[in-house]
């Protein structure tokens, strides 16, 4: 059992950075998978990063790939998403989440933060 809150959403101009962090608690961080995906109104939701449980492998999504990079702090349960170059595209609501037997895929993953809503302004 693990418990997910995503923090760091905000609005930004397009071009700026963000930083969105995920922390959990209620299990051992470090046993789980740590994916990022966002969703905005009317669309499914993406795939946006991932940093597996075993050799803290980065994956990214095709629209973020060069500009955002995920990191992971098991000591501190904390899972760091830095956004840069943020483009009006990248406007969802992200949302951190545990599990990720298949890192890419939303479904193979057990347990799910709230959310954090990133705007990006033109």
């Amino acid at each position: 059992q693990v418990q997910l809150a995503e923090s760091g959403g905000g609005l930004v101009q397009t071009g700026g950075s963000l930083r969105l962090d995920c922390g959990s608690s209620g299990g051992t961080f470090g046993n789980y998978t740590i994916g990022w995906f966002r969703q905005a109104p009317g669309r499914e939701r993406e795939f946006v990063a991932a940093i597996t449980r075993s050799r803290h492998r980065p994956l990214y999504g095709d629209h973020v790939k060069g500009r955002f990079t995920i990191s992971r702090d098991n000591a501190k349960n904390t899972v760091t998403l830095q956004m840069r170059s943020l483009k009006p595209e990248d406007t969802a609501v992200y949302y951190c989440a545990a599990g990720g037997q298949l890192p890419d895929t939303y479904y193979t993953y057990d347990y799910w933060g709230q959310g954090t809503q990133v705007t990006v302004s033109s």
